[in-house]
Parts: C-alpha cells; structure tokens; sequence
C-alpha cells in the first residue's frame, strides 16, 4: 500500500490531520495500534480555544461543536473563602472558549473519516516507522497474523507519549525536557449537573480542585492528591466529601452529588522534545510535548501543531515549497514553550506544594489578590487562557 502521508496515530491529533490534508487534496493513511473503542473510551479535556474550533471548521466537522459545546466567557478563581471571576470575553476583546469533550471531538473525526471512506487501519500491532531519514520512508504493521508495509512521502507521528515515533528518533539528536510534580489530579465523571454555569479554579489549604463539566447535565470533577496516592484509597463518597471542603458555601451547596461514570489519578508532568522534525518523520501533540491540565493547553496545543503540519504538506504539494516543512518545528516550538510556561505558571499558582508550607500558601494568595485586582495581570492570563492567537499561513 502506498500514500502520500503515513499518519500514526488515530487520537484528535491523527484523525484532525488526516481530515485537514483530505479537505486538501493530499492522501493520508492513518495506523493505530489500538481498536476504535478504546480510542473513544479515553478520557480527555475538554476546553477548546478559538483557533482549535476554527481547525475543526476548517475540516468541515466543526457543527456539533458550535450546536453542542458550551460557550465560555469567563471562569472563576477561589482562594481564601472567596470567588473572583475573570472575564475572558471583555479582558481579550471578544475571544472565548468553548467546553466540549475531546471524546466528542474524536467521534466527530471518526463519523467523517468513515463518512468520506479513508482508510484507518485499527489494531495495528509492531507498527514501526524507517527510512524517514531519506526520500522514501515507510511504515510497518502486523495485523491478522500478517506483516504489512506502507511506502509514503512523510510520517506524522501522532501517536502519544508512548508512541513509537518519539521512540525511533535518533537519540544524538533528540533533546528532552521534563518536570514531574509532586502531585496528580484525582478525577471523577459524574451525571450530575455542575456547581456552577463556568469553570472554577479553586486554591485552598487542603489542595487544589477543578470545577468543571462537559455539559449542562455531565460534570467533571478534580482534587489535588499526592503522586504516591492510589485510587484504591478513595470511595466516591470520600471524593465528593473533600471536594465539597475545598469550595466556598455556595458552590458547596450547589454540589450535587452521584455515581461516578469515571473515577481515576493522573499525575501531572511539563514535557518537551526537541526538534519536532526528523528528515521526514514530524512529531505532533503528546508525541513531542506534555502539559499539566491546569490550563487547558493539551488538546489544543496538539491542534495548533497539525495546523502548522496541515500548511506545510498542503504547500508542498500545491506550491511545490518546502518553507512550511523546513520552519516546522520552529513554529510549533515557539507556541509549545509559551505554552508551557503559562501552564507551569498556573500549576505553581493554583496547587499546594509539600515544600513550600504555609509561606508558600500565603504568596500565592498575596500572587492571586494582585492577579484578580490588577487588570494587567488579569489581562496576560486571560489572553494566555483564552489561546494566543496564530496564523497557519505565515
């Protein structure tokens, strides 16, 4: 089999590719190793800035999204007792965000990949990548008990953390960056309605916690936990009971508690490989980079990335120009460490660390005073929550 772009990978990052590059007229395989119900089964974020719903516009899948999703103009800080709301909308001038559930996100790319018959090649085992390096790279699988072989022009390696492409890069030149924090993010998936109609950030003693939702009916829930900390540890009941002690009276009232849809830890880490490009291999979203969910950049920075990768190939085949390729993981890079900077600010600002004791508590509550009183600062994390703004073309 033969095609123009071996994609790995079959998560948001892989199937918004493929899509783009076929709105393009550029021809795109894409291979995952897992099966389509497990890669709709994973659960992700669910806040979307205005350049990942205007990619998914672009891919012509952005109608549920923009019927369905939830507009944001805002969200709320709580610390010391009290919330205090930021005004995303009028502090960027216009410029929001949208609460729409990356499973959702997977299955509108999923029903137009199948709609449009492109090919998916799921449960692809030992699927190993060669030749990027020069002019003729391919792609490897095993499925059915036989060995299959994709000759293509370039690989995209969607394909996450774990993946293999990240894995097959040349170690003398792939460059890593890391930072683990102490902490993780004890999560819980409920149909109950949320506490509130925007999402609230919350800086207590006892930890952080995230109010959020994936719709008017279906609530996402966060509480800070220790890295070592198990899920066997928690009960339900011990999950709503130490969310609702670390949210102010009102929003503790209006908690509405149920059976958990999810339940689980994840623990929180900044990743960064550099470069994003290797000969004709190109690494897009977890492949190359992590963030902690604190700012809501994973999704969205995987989208930004396609959409530099979606010009580049689109302009080397329509303009034979090989620009966007060669500025690739500049580009990304570029809005990959803006990204992570911002992230890694709200992740220091909001959570509490063992380290730092009650003085540390009490400079993020002086840091948080000034935040929501200054408009200046208002204003950098508004624009910096809401998405900075990009052009694919330049």
């Amino acid at each position: 089999m033969r095609t123009q772009v071996a994609i790995i990978g079959a998560g948001p990052a892989g199937l918004l590719l493929g899509q783009l590059l076929y709105k393009s007229g550029v021809d795109a395989v894409i291979v995952e190793q897992r099966s389509p119900d497990y890669v709709l089964g994973r659960i992700r974020a669910g806040v979307l800035e205005q350049v990942s719903m205007d990619l998914l516009d672009k891919a012509g899948v952005g109608a549920r999204a923009h019927a369905e999703g939830l507009p944001h103009d805002g969200i709320e800080l709580l610390f010391k007792g009290q919330r205090h709301r930021i005004n995303l909308h009028e502090l960027t001038g216009g410029s929001r965000v949208t609460v729409y559930g990356q499973t959702e996100v997977t299955r509108d790319l999923m029903d137009a990949r199948a709609a449009a018959g492109l090919t998916t090649v799921y449960d692809a085992q030992n699927v190993q990548v060669h030749d990027f390096n020069g002019q003729h790279p391919r792609v490897t699988y095993e499925k059915d008990g036989q060995t299959h072989e994709l000759a293509c022009d370039f690989i995209a390696g969607c394909d996450g953390y774990h993946g293999v492409c990240r894995a097959s890069a040349p170690a003398d030149l792939l460059k890593t960056y890391e930072r683990v924090y102490p902490f993780g993010w004890l999560g819980v998936l409920a149909d109950v309605p949320p506490v509130s109609h925007e999402l609230i950030y919350a800086n207590t003693e006892r930890g952080f916690a995230l109010c959020s939702m994936r719709s008017a009916t279906r609530s996402r829930y966060y509480v800070q936990v220790p890295s070592t900390d198990k899920i066997e540890n928690w009960t339900i009941d011990q999950f709503w009971a130490e969310l609702g002690n670390r949210l102010d009276p009102e929003a503790r009232a209006n908690l509405v508690t149920g059976p958990a849809l999810e339940m689980s830890i994840a623990p929180l880490r900044s990743f960064v490989a550099e470069p994003m490009r290797f000969g004709r291999m190109f690494l897009a979203g977890d492949a190359a980079h992590i963030v902690p969910p604190t700012g809501a950049k994973g999704l969205n920075l995987a989208a930004s990335d396609v959409g530099y990768l979606w010009t580049a190939l689109t302009e080397f085949y329509t303009e034979k120009s090989a620009v966007g390729i060669d500025t690739y993981s500049d580009r990304c890079l570029r809005r990959v460490w803006r990204a992570e900077r911002f992230s890694w600010w709200f992740t220091s600002l909001m959570h509490r660390f063992p380290e730092t004791g009650e003085f540390g508590q009490k400079i993020q509550e002086a840091e948080l005073d000034y935040l929501v009183n200054s408009r200046a600062a208002s204003v950098s994390l508004a624009e910096n929550y809401v998405g900075l703004p990009m052009n694919f073309g330049t």
